[in-house]
């Protein structure tokens, strides 16, 4: 027989022998069982520790026409006082400790004078405000109920996921009420969204809409695996991108608020770090751009006695892969405080391994002050450059100068136009090394400001009238 008559009726066989297996795949149900095959097991067990999170705030609803003093004699308006309005925000939030603590997000709760929480029973409390970190986009609440045991849910090791997982997403969207949407994670280490400082997020096409922010992603064991923070939308609804904070990083957030702290320990390395682009890459001999390249160590800190160096490639961290900055600042965020950390480099082409200590940053001298003197500075909450003040706000901590870290709504440096994370190096050619310099600069009488300001590594020369 010739050889392709053998091949065609070898492909016919194979094709013959697969075809069955496929029918088999393809059956009607035996038993009413298996008709009923759901979710519904894992929604009775989370949706308890779902809530639905309701802030207000009073705002000046200010019109311009009050700064005006014939206006307001006219329509006999006393001077300095503006209608106030309630601002409300809708989100939701995870019950993560049966004493009360509820998770949600920064963003939900910023700026309120008060929060309450709904419960899936429809019990409502009032809810205080224990700790919030801009820097995750995370808060802390605790239920004002002394006594009551609350559902609460489990936090899982957000590190075990896989892409192609199903999960379901429990939230509030628009106010309609506890809503349960279900999805596949579509993506890891997210880390170019630009939503916190802290990037690496759980990417989601679990439907979440305005009002899930703050509600709980959970896999199907039950337990809580993110934080759903954000949505890539061009509608303002669902379009199938959503972002969830992984619960690796809501448990060191978790953990500050039990130890009573009003901010967040984390470890601080002592380091900045650069993305790897494609010309570095090829520079130094990589095959892809990939890693964290140190650029600058700052003396004394746990970067520099683990023998840290500039130009060194960090290429892992405790053997899990660096990609780049904004990961490993998640990898060594969420490392617990205490112990050590085995950091792999590459330091002039060859391997290295180094330890490095989890401790904070130091935060001494940072003589925070709000400047209360009529001025371009006059409701600036502003504090000398501590190790800790450099690294919440991303500054190289040997900058000489006095940082803004806080601008009140009705202040004159808000409308000014500063900034948070602005340094002011000088005001009227006096160099500015303190939060006192600053403060004595705030009564000068002259006519005119000239100040010095450092703003995303660019100097910027402003210069004011009174």
């Amino acid at each position: 027989m010739p050889l392709a008559s053998r091949l065609l009726i070898a492909t016919i066989v194979l094709v013959s022998s697969f075809f069955p297996a496929l029918a088999q795949d393809r059956r009607v149900p035996t038993s009413p069982s298996e008709l009923k095959l759901s979710f519904a097991p894992i929604v009775q067990r989370t949706t308890p520790a779902v809530v639905n999170v309701y802030a207000a705030k009073m705002v000046q609803n200010r019109n311009p026409l009050l700064d005006d003093p014939i206006f307001r004699r006219f329509f006999g308006i006393p001077g300095n006082q503006s209608p106030e309005q309630m601002q409300r925000s809708l989100g939701s939030g995870v019950i993560v400790d049966t004493s009360g603590l509820v998770v949600t997000n920064n963003h939900v709760i910023e700026g309120a004078d008060q929060v309450k929480v709904s419960l899936a029973d429809k019990r409502e409390f009032e809810a205080e405000i224990v700790l919030k970190d801009s820097r995750t986009d995370l808060a802390v609440l605790r239920l004002k109920a002394p006594g009551e045991r609350f559902p609460a849910m489990e936090l899982s090791n957000s590190d075990e996921l896989l892409v192609g997982d199903v999960v379901l997403a429990i939230g509030n969207p628009f106010g309609v009420g506890q809503t349960v949407t279900h999805g596949i994670v579509s993506a890891l280490a997210r880390t170019q969204v630009g939503i916190t400082d802290y990037q690496f997020f759980i990417q989601t096409d679990a439907a979440i809409n305005p009002g899930n922010s703050g509600g709980a992603l959970v896999d199907l064991t039950g337990k809580l695996v993110g934080i759903n923070t954000a949505i890539f939308s061009r509608s303002g609804g669902s379009q199938g991108i959503g972002f969830a904070i992984p619960t690796n990083m809501v448990r060191v957030v978790v953990a500050s608020a039990k130890g009573g702290g009003t901010a967040v320990r984390r470890p601080w390395l002592g380091a900045k770090l650069q993305a790897v682009t494609p010309e570095i890459a090829e520079s130094i001999g990589l095959k892809r751009p990939s890693g964290a390249l140190v650029t600058n160590v700052t003396p004394t800190s746990p970067a520099a006695r683990a023998g840290l160096r500039l130009s060194d490639l960090i290429t892992a961290i405790d053997g899990q892969t660096v990609d780049d900055p904004n990961a490993f600042d998640y990898r060594f965020a969420t490392r617990p405080l205490g112990g050590t950390a085995t950091i792999d480099i590459m330091r002039a082409g060859k391997p290295q391994r180094l330890s490095v200590a989890l401790e904070v940053a130091p935060d001494t001298g940072r003589d925070e002050i709000v400047i209360k003197t009529q001025s371009p500075f006059q409701g600036a909450r502003v504090s000398n450059i501590s190790p800790a003040v450099a690294d919440e706000l991303r500054l190289d901590s040997n900058i000489e100068g006095v940082v803004i870290v806080g601008l009140d709504d009705d202040g004159a440096a808000q409308s000014v136009g500063f900034q948070k994370g602005d340094v002011i190096l000088s005001v009227n050619n006096q160099k500015v090394t303190k939060t006192a310099d600053l403060e004595r600069a705030a009564r000068d009488t002259k006519r005119f400001w000239e100040i010095n300001v450092l703003r995303g590594g660019q100097q910027l020369s402003v210069r004011l009238a009174r």
